[in-house]
């Protein structure tokens, strides 16, 4: 039975208020009353703590009973998109729920155009302006856009009085227009992404407090489901319809697909037997009655292939031919031409395209088999350089599955490909041997380390290289590219070995009986500049006898092979190929320390007793003694000249002269003396440039 309290209890009261579910200020009555009556104090603190504990409970149903209306609004939203089939009538009924949970006035909802790149009013509810419902947002502009854009929840008391927001003329007369005031947006997120806005305003000042935002927040992400939901719907029956298109072609084009799988099939069974693109072509040259070729990238109809390869079909070239473009990749590989044929059939359109793809395959396939063997020579090379102590039985093996004799004479070359405006030298100024100005042994303008034209040091006219040009090597990655597969390809047919090292490429070719080392390197320069239309220098080293016997000689031989590629540059021969032998007295600064060559000392020896002391003097004060002296004998020995080729005032020459004269003796304009300087200095610039 239920249990009943005396009236006199202090809580009482409170506990009939709270069955009631009197208003707030109900509650302070029995204090009141009380009071009248001058009850005792223990009687009004009882009172007043009983009216307190009561508040709180009241306080928690008030928040029970909100909660429960909550989530039972977010059920039935839930509910209703689970049944979703009209997407206006589930925003409209989120917009309500949310205007009504939260005691608002207005609420609406807002979605963006991406084609636009603004905002729009897509439902309302409680909005009696038309110009409010169509309202346009521009990203960041008003409450909304600055939601949009942030993807953040924003609230403001009074918009309009509110500076974090940019207001324009067109929201602000909207707004104005529907008499908003406090105004509270969060966004709409589907994934990271803000497609909308979800607003709750009143046409007073307000404050909205966190579980209001976190509700709208909650009406929010369904709305964004609902709306991720339509378009996946629409995506759907889109994809269906165009789904039973394509199965109404599929089955229209049932014969077509048959005929074509089986040329497929075909294409296929000649690839795994080892055909080529010939092959291919002979094979839809059959099928489609015709006659089918394939052709290089240099010899196919440039127009027609380009159409083709953007187009992504065959394509007609002429009256009677038909072009599909052989790529992989986005590179272009050739093409395959049907001629003779004024009309083609989507199913014989289709199986040329197809032998193209295959053609590509093959294509590729040649090329990785190529670029294996070549990674293999390679290595065999990196081997012989890196690591001659190798054992010679294993070098000899590895050597015979490449087709390549390491048993014979072999020549060590290093080539270079040079830029485009580096040239063989002419007979004129700056060749390396010429009689005129700028020989080799010359004094006149462009002589190897001069600094007139083609000089060494020419700081005016002439190139870092020599030559005449001003050229330098090209050092591009396009170009060592080319360079190293027009390599790889010599040595393959050559039957040698070919890598890449130090920013260059090597070769370790053989030598044909009555054959010379300088010729070889000729021959090389010539072969691989043809290949790479480009000038191409080599260096080659003197002959290796027996590499695979004697590796340690093969790292020997490349260094003197770079020495004679950095010679050439130097001595304006760019373009050239040419061994040591071919130098003469330079020849014995170019061999090095190979076994039975100088060492160099006494090149040395001879250019510190005839010019050390000019040498250690502008190394100590910074000076350009040496430069000078260079400037002078290009110039004809005429301090005019010089200062034109330095750019320094005359008197300027004439005092570092009078400096040289101190520190090689007054005779040291004496013919015989000029001579020693001059050769001296070429030695000195020459030794510097091959890293000797």
């Amino acid at each position: 039975m239920p249990v009943t309290m005396p009236d006199d209890r202090p809580e009482a009261p409170y506990l009939e208020l709270l069955v009631r579910g009197a208003p707030a200020e109900a509650y302070e009555r029995p204090v009141l009353r009380a009071r009248a009556d001058k009850a005792p104090a223990d009687r009004l603190a009882a009172l007043e703590r009983a009216k307190l504990l009561a508040l709180r409970v009241r306080g928690e149903l008030e928040g029970r009973r909100r909660r429960e209306a909550e989530l039972s609004a977010l059920y039935e939203t839930a509910h209703d998109l689970a049944g979703l089939r009209d997407l206006d009538a589930v925003l409209q009924a989120i917009v309500q729920r949310a205007r009504s949970l939260l005691g608002t006035e207005v609420a609406y909802l807002t979605l963006n155009d991406p084609t636009a790149g603004d905002t729009y009013m897509r439902v309302t509810d409680g909005s009696v302006s038309a110009r409010f419902q169509q309202l346009r947002l521009g990203m960041g502009e008003g409450l909304g856009g600055l939601v949009a854009q942030t993807a953040r929840p924003y609230v403001t008391e009074s918009y309009f009085h509110d500076p974090r927001f940019q207001h324009t003329h067109t929201i602000d007369a909207g707004v104005r227009d529907e008499g908003l005031v406090a105004i509270l947006g969060v966004p709409l997120l589907l994934g990271s992404g803000v497609i909308g806005v979800l607003f709750a305003a009143d046409r007073r000042a307000r404050v909205f407090e966190r579980e209001q935002t976190a509700l709208l927040g909650s009406f929010a992400a369904h709305a964004a489901v609902a709306i991720d939901t339509a378009h996946l719907l629409a995506e759907t029956r889109t994809a269906l319809a165009e789904l039973e298109a394509a199965n109404e072609i599929i089955r229209d084009r049932s014969r077509v697909i048959e005929r074509a799988s089986e040329v497929h099939d075909r294409l296929t069974e000649l690839v795994l037997r080892g055909g080529g693109v010939h092959d291919v072509a002979d094979a839809v040259a059959e099928v489609l009655s015709g006659s089918v070729e394939f052709l290089e990238v240099d010899e196919a109809p440039a127009a027609a292939v380009d159409r083709s390869r953007a187009d992504g079909h065959a394509v007609r070239d002429g009256e009677e031919d038909w072009v599909a473009a052989v790529s992989a990749g986005g590179e272009l590989l050739g093409a395959l031409v049907l001629r003779g044929h004024p009309r083609l059939d989507p199913m014989d359109q289709r199986t040329l395209e197809r032998a193209a793809m295959v053609t590509s395959l093959l294509q590729l396939a040649r090329r990785s088999a190529g670029e294996a063997e070549q990674r293999v020579r390679g290595e065999l090379l990196d081997d012989l350089l890196d690591t001659p102590d190798r054992e010679p039985r294993l070098l000899r093996e590895r050597a015979a599955r490449l087709r390549a004799d390491l048993d014979t004479p072999h020549v060590v070359l290093a080539a270079g490909i040079e830029a485009p405006d580096t040239g063989t030298p002419a007979a004129g100024p700056g060749a390396a041997h010429g009689s005129g100005p700028g020989g080799a042994h010359g004094s006149g303008p462009g002589a190897a380390h001069g600094s007139g034209p083609g000089g060494i040091s020419g700081s005016r006219s002439g190139g870092a290289y020599g030559g005449g040009s001003g050229g330098a090597p090209a050092e591009d990655a396009e170009g060592r590219r080319r360079l190293w597969s027009a390599a790889s390809h010599l040595a393959v047919t050559r039957h040698g070995l070919a890598a890449t090292r130090d920013g260059g490429t090597v070769l370790l070719l053989p030598l044909a009986d009555r054959d010379t080392a300088d010729a070889l390197a000729r021959r090389t320069a010539r072969q691989l500049g043809t290949a790479v239309h480009a000038a191409v220098t080599v260096g080659a080293s003197a002959p290796v006898p027996a590499p695979a016997a004697r590796p340690g000689e093969v790292a020997a031989g490349y260094a003197e092979a770079r020495r004679c590629l950095a010679a050439l540059r130097v001595l304006g021969r760019a373009g050239e190929g040419a061994a040591a032998e071919d130098f003469g007295f330079l020849g014995l600064l170019l061999a090095g320390t190979r076994e039975g060559a100088p060492d160099g000392t006494g090149v040395q020896d001879f250019v510190t007793r005839t010019v050390g002391a000019v040498i250690d003097y502008d190394e100590r004060r910074g000076t350009e003694l040496i430069r000078t002296l260079d400037a002078y004998f290009a110039g004809g020995m005429s301090p005019a000249r010089t200062k034109d080729a330095l750019h320094v005032h005359v008197n300027t020459v004439a005092q570092r002269l009078e400096r040289v004269g101190r520190l090689l003796g007054p005779d040291w304009q004496s013919p015989a003396r000029s001579l020693e300087i001059q050769l001296a200095l070429r030695l000195h610039r020459l030794a510097s440039a091959v890293g000797y």
